[in-house]
């Protein structure tokens, strides 16, 4: 389990990205107070899905606006392709902790 930070530096309705070793980022999104993780990385093109914007449970593509369920991965409407990976997340004591293998 990896500390990703604080759940106070996610408001709702926002994003957090987080970097990890050898390149990876992952999403970290507050959806009603409950955070889920992503892949960054949108599946149709080369493009980090947190300049994009979250509405709901759905973040926005800021390159071609594909979109893509951040609580299920699904990619939801084109020209998303293929489904963003998703990570389990732990809280305790107010700190967010990431589960890289799952």
């Amino acid at each position: 389990m990896i500390d990703v930070g604080s759940i106070n530096e996610i408001p709702l309705g926002k994003t957090k990205r987080v970097e990890l070793d050898q390149g990876q980022r992952v999403l970290i999104c507050n959806v009603n107070g409950e955070l889920f993780a992503v892949d960054d990385h949108c599946t149709h093109e080369d493009s980090s899905l947190y300049l994009g914007c979250l509405k709901g449970e759905v973040i926005h593509c800021s390159l071609h606006g594909g979109q893509f369920n951040v609580k299920t991965g699904a990619a939801v409407a084109e020209p998303a392709e293929g489904k963003l990976k998703t990570y389990r997340l732990t809280l305790k004591d107010q700190r967010i902790y990431l589960d890289l293998d799952t």
